[in-house]
């Protein structure tokens, strides 16, 4: 009757998928938290903000990259699924 899959165990890890998606973020993810990280120092020594003002900026900039993470993981959720059927 109910052709959506369920939790009867009929899916399983595709293991290939999982590690290349992770090792892509591994890799994404250091750009991005070092060019956070480079982009608060940087832009708060542009705007004189003092050394607080900087930390405040490179933490700004690291929830940007947080957001950006989660955005890369779902969309290579979608291409490299990590489940499959039987």
């Amino acid at each position: 009757m109910n052709d959506s899959p369920g939790l009867s165990g009929d899916r399983r890890i595709a293991w290939p998928s999982v590690l290349t998606v992770l090792s892509a973020a591994i890799l994404i993810g250091a750009e991005v938290f070092g060019a956070a990280f480079a982009g608060g120092w940087a832009v708060g020594n542009l705007f004189d903000l003092g050394p607080n003002g900087v930390i405040i900026m490179q933490g700004l900039f690291f929830l940007c990259g947080i957001a950006i993470m989660i955005a890369f993981i779902r969309n290579a959720r979608r291409v490299e699924p990590f489940t499959r059927r039987g």
